[in-house]
Formats: structure tokens, C-alpha cells, sequence
């Protein structure tokens, strides 16, 4: 099992490691209310180092991506990211994706952990009708560190003086010196709190990580493990791959229309699409349940004359809400707000119903 430069950290603080996409992750520290709390109310640092990072560059770099991905590319100019998809020409969804532009010819990737290697592959299976064009694996090179929650900027000017990382926009980026090496800073995040994400030479990763927890010691700056991370990312209504969006699911379906440009040029799955937006047959929504019982992944949903009308794809008790809430896969004429459904819990039917996302509205970038 892998491990990330931080590993030694997490072991020595107490964590609770978990074999997650290959890497030993920390799960939790405190416990997953506690730092989830930390997160909405003051600030959390996260390890997300296990993600994936590759590197596209060349003349022909920004007509590739656009081929590859579903959103529009060349609407983003140098120091901006953008969130996007990868398809299957079925439409079935590869990953979902973060690109910054760095320059017109060089841009960085970062994908999910459990996707990396075919991430790479698949786009390496399409680089050669693109000539000059090169793709580059520095996923073993460099380290992801999340600092997220209202607190995350008071925190930033103390290790980055005079920086400005507080007037970034969001979904933009910048570099700055570190302890000898350039390090990419982005306010981009997974919680819907203020905050960014950094990225760093492995070497660096421990001394950022250090400065950081030092310099948020009077905020109540906490580490956070993967636990928070899930039950952060729902009440938002993030998707996550292999629970919202998959290799079967169409973004269409999946509320992630918004990052799917049909007019733009050729990409791969586009016709997919088009066909899925004169037809749609069901839509990802939030719930909640009366009760207690937590509703899992796959676990049915059927409306009130108690036929099947989906499946959960996530579900937790919201430590913000304190009521179990989850994200479900619905047939559309079950997808408004305020539609009262059943989910299927051990044999007994919790009462529950369609909830707008986000479930939370917080402090977002």
C-alpha cells in the first residue's frame, strides 16, 4: 500500500488509517463530528495527497483537452482552473476533474486516487492524434494539502505574508516560493467552505503542513481525515466518483449538465449527450429521512405507493443538520423538492423527502 509524504504525521497524531484508492489515508482523528466541525466553524486541514497529477503540454495541448473533456477549456485564460468531466463515447462518465491552465501550451491536472491509472491511460490512448502533444505522470512527485473553513485566510496570512491569497478568486491560482520550492496555491475546495488547495514538492509537504497546523493553533485549526472529508462534500451535494457519477451514469442525469458545453466542438460522448438532453430519464437529488436510520449506497427508493422509483448513491447523519440526509438517483417525475418518498433500510421503509441541494449553505469561495 502506498503512502503519502505525511503518513509518519497522521500516524504520530493517533489517525485511523484506511487502505483508500491504494494509499493508506487517515479516516478520522478526533472523530468525524468534531472535525467536521472544525471545518464550518474554524478550519481543517486535510491530506489529499493520494490524488492523481499529470501534467499536458504542448502546442496542441488546449485542442486535446477540449476533445477530452466536457466543459469549455477556452473560456479559462493562464492562473484559472476548471472543473470538468471525462466521457466514454456512451457518455458514461471516466472521472471527474480539475484543469488549471498554466499557460497555453502547459496544463495541470488533478483526478481522483481510485481513477489514476486509468485516468492516464485513457488519455495516453487518444494523445497520438494530437501530434506534439505530451502527457506526464507526477502523481509519486507531489503532494495535495486542503485548508478549508472561515478561518482558512487569517491562517494563510501568517505563513504567506503579503501574499494576497486572500483576493484569489475562485477557481483561481497562483504560485509562491516555499521553503526553497514553487508551490501552486488554488481556491478551489470539497466542503463549500473559504479555502484552497495546495500543491507541493513531496520534500516540502511536511514542513507546509507543520507551519500551517503552528499557525492556526489560536483558530482551532484541526486535521482532518477522509470521514469529515464525505460527510462535508453531501451537505454540499458534491458528486463523488463511484457514488453520483460513474462509468454507467450520463452528467446529464446526474445534475452536472452545467459542465457539459454541447456547443462547443467535437468531444468524446458529446453525441451521447445530445440524445440524453431530448430524453432525460432521471436526475441525482437530495433527501432527508424522518428518524435516525442512515441511509447506504444502492439501498432502494420507492414512492408512496411503494414502487421503486431509485437508488441512493450516498447517505450519512448530518452533523451540521443532525438528521440523516443522502443523495439518490430518481426518475424525474420523483426529482422535485418536496416529493415524498420511502427509502428501504433493513427491510423497513423510512419515510423521507426530496430536499433542494445544497443541504448546507456555507461559506463558499
Amino acid at each position: 500500500m502506498k503512502k503519502t509524504a505525511l503518513s509518519a504525521w497522521h500516524e504520530a497524531a493517533g489517525a485511523k488509517m484506511i487502505d483508500f484508492g491504494g494509499f493508506l489515508m487517515p479516516v478520522q482523528y478526533t472523530g468525524i463530528i468534531a472535525e467536521h466541525k472544525a471545518v464550518r466553524e474554524a478550519a481543517g486541514l486535510f491530506d489529499v495527497s493520494h490524488m492523481g497529477n499529470f501534467y499536458v503540454r504542448g502546442a496542441r495541448a488546449l485542442e486535446f483537452l477540449q476533445y477530452m473533456t466536457t466543459n469549455d477549456l477556452a473560456k479559462i485564460v493562464d492562473g484559472q482552473a476548471q472543473y470538468t468531466l471525462m466521457l466514454y463515447p456512451d457518455g458514461g462518465i471516466v472521472d471527474d476533474l480539475i484543469i488549471y491552465r498554466v499557460s497555453a501550451d502547459t496544463f495541470f491536472l488533478i483526478v481522483n486516487a481510485s481513477n489514476c491509472e486509468k485516468d492516464f491511460d485513457w488519455l495516453a490512448s487518444h494523445i497520438g492524434q494530437f501530434e506534439g502533444v505530451t502527457l506526464e505522470n507526477h502523481t509519486s512527485e507531489l503532494s495535495l494539502v486542503a485548508l478549508q473553513g472561515p478561518k482558512s485566510f487569517d491562517i494563510l496570512a501568517r505563513v504567506f505574508p503579503g501574499a494576497g491569497i486572500d483576493k484569489l478568486g475562485s477557481f483561481h491560482f497562483m504560485k509562491l516560493p516555499f521553503d526553497g520550492a514553487e508551490i501552486m496555491v488554488a481556491r478551489t475546495g470539497y466542503t463549500g467552505e473559504a479555502g484552497v488547495e495546495i500543491c507541493l514538492p513531496n520534500e516540502r509537504a511536511v514542513a507546509l503542513w507543520s507551519a500551517l497546523m503552528e499557525a492556526g493553533k489560536s483558530d482551532g485549526i484541526q486535521p482532518i481525515g477522509l470521514g469529515a472529508r464525505d460527510t462535508l462534500r453531501l451537505e454540499m451535494g458534491y458528486s463523488l466518483y463511484g457514488h453520483e457519477i460513474e462509468k454507467d451514469v450520463n452528467p446529464l442525469e446526474a445534475r452536472l449538465k452545467w459542465v457539459v458545453k454541447l456547443n462547443k466542438p467535437n468531444f468524446i460522448g458529446k453525441q451521447a449527450c445530445e440524445q440524453v438532453e431530448i430524453n432525460p430519464r432521471k436526475s441525482v437529488v437530495g433527501f432527508s429521512l424522518e428518524g435516525r436510520a442512515i441511509p447506504r449506497q444502492h439501498f432502494k427508493v420507492y414512492n408512496s405507493d411503494k414502487q421503486e422509483i431509485g437508488e441512493v448513491c450516498s447517505g450519512t447523519v448530518s452533523p451540521t443538520l443532525q438528521e440523516p440526509i443522502g443523495t439518490a438517483s430518481l426518475l424525474l417525475d420523483y426529482a422535485q423538492a418536496g416529493t415524498p418518498i420511502f427509502v428501504e433500510i433493513r427491510g423497513t421503509m423510512q419515510p423521507g423527502l426530496v430536499r433542494r441541494l445544497p443541504f448546507v449553505h456555507a461559506d463558499r469561495p
